[in-house]
């Protein structure tokens, strides 16, 4: 009877070794946690960048076309750009007036990874280069419209 009893109590753990256990588990969960956010962020920065790039190829690829004459632009100040971000979305005709055909730059407007909304802050070709207000004339340029910085310490709203 007296070897069951030592067995019974060799199976169970102590209170140091839980606390050991926990302190280690701790550890770990404090180091992971940062990192993960890290991880994250890169993760929505990357996003953003390629987002980006997507959206300023379908402008650039739409005044490619317009200075082909394949698209014929509604406005002179238009200056060969779309009037706006929905235009890319929505396509406009592409060729000889008798054969056109439907194109579109964009399926849809994107979702910021920033700020969670599909919207945009946008430039016009007669904006300045830093300016925070859009002409309204055409579409020359996007950025994201989140105040906040990157991991690098520039701001996204500059990228």
């Amino acid at each position: 009877m007296r070897a069951d009893t030592k067995t019974s109590r060799n199976r169970g753990l102590t209170y140091v070794e839980l606390l050991v256990a926990m302190t280690v588990l701790a550890v770990l969960a404090a180091v992971a946690l940062p990192m993960a956010r890290w991880d994250r962020k890169r993760r929505d920065e990357t996003r953003l960048r390629t987002t980006l790039t997507t959206m300023r190829a379908a402008i650039d690829k739409y005044k490619e076309y317009s200075d082909k004459g394949m698209i014929v632009p509604s406005d002179v100040e238009q200056l060969g750009y779309p009037l706006t971000l929905e235009e890319l979305v929505d396509g406009v005709d592409v060729g000889d007036p008798d054969n056109s055909e439907k194109m579109r730059f964009l399926a849809r407007i994107p979702v910021d990874p920033m700020t969670g909304l599909a919207e945009w802050g946008v430039r016009s070709y007669q904006d300045d280069w830093d300016s925070d207000t859009w002409g309204r004339e055409n579409v020359y340029d996007v950025y994201s419209l989140s105040d906040r910085r990157a991991l690098d310490g520039s701001y996204y709203r500059d990228w």
